[in-house]
């Protein structure tokens, strides 16, 4: 089940067409296709032999994965998801994560995925994501979170960054995407977006009417690899 403790923020649908065609609106920037699957999506995990952190499972080695009749509903589900995404005109990707990679250049600013941030865009477009196996994302309200260069310690920091100047500071925030990062506020309650429903999240675009959605990417079980769409 997907908690709704912030059931202004998500929208839950029944059909693809419902999630691609939904207009966000309001305190809404996250529409739900709530699903529940059947298949072993831990037995694809486990047959995909890798030693990067993280690696791209493209559909003819997924095809060519010998599976059992569990493992084979898995793949076709996976591989449907994928075509009803690149109909929809979006480049979905498959991903076998262990982890991602940290972001250490600015010790008391990290700006990886494992913070909350929100994703932008020059042209209208959304983000969606499903993951299948592993840890799963989180989302939370934008009314919970504080945009992190506006925390006065951390402006403060930033400036100096900047050699002490608000000369170029608004681009310099930008250049290095310092402005898409947010800071849970206390008491602020994550929603984890679960397994097997596809997300549709909303970034930061010129045409956009609703806020981009904060979300961010769970900091993974040691040894657990996740299964993860995304585009």
């Amino acid at each position: 089940m997907i908690n709704l403790s912030s059931e202004n923020q998500i929208q839950i649908v029944t059909s693809f067409e419902d999630l691609v065609s939904t207009p966000f609106q309001g305190e809404n920037n996250a529409l739900c296709w709530n699903r529940e699957l059947i298949g072993d999506f831990s037995e694809i995990v486990k047959k995909v032999e890798f030693e990067e952190n993280m690696v791209e499972l493209g559909e003819e080695e997924l095809r060519a994965l010998h599976l059992s009749e569990q493992g084979n509903l898995a793949r076709e589900i996976l591989l449907t998801d994928l075509q009803l995404l690149k109909a929809h005109g979006a480049s979905p990707v498959l991903n076998l994560i262990r982890y991602y990679e940290r972001d250490d250049a600015f010790s008391f600013f990290p700006t990886d995925v494992y913070s909350f941030h929100v994703d932008r865009s020059p042209i209208p477009t959304d983000t969606f994501l499903c993951t299948y196996y592993g840890d799963a994302s989180e989302i939370i309200p934008n009314s919970q979170a504080e945009q992190k260069i506006l925390i006065p310690e951390i402006r403060s920091a930033l400036k100096k960054l900047n050699g002490g100047t608000n000369l170029g500071f608004e681009d310099f925030l930008k250049e290095f995407f310092f402005d898409l990062h947010y800071q849970a506020k206390p008491n602020a309650t994550p929603i984890n977006l679960g397994h097997s429903h596809i997300w549709r999240l909303a970034i930061d675009h010129p045409e956009s009417k609703v806020l981009p959605c904060i979300h961010r990417a769970p900091k993974e079980t040691n040894g657990q690899i996740r299964l993860m769409l995304i585009c």
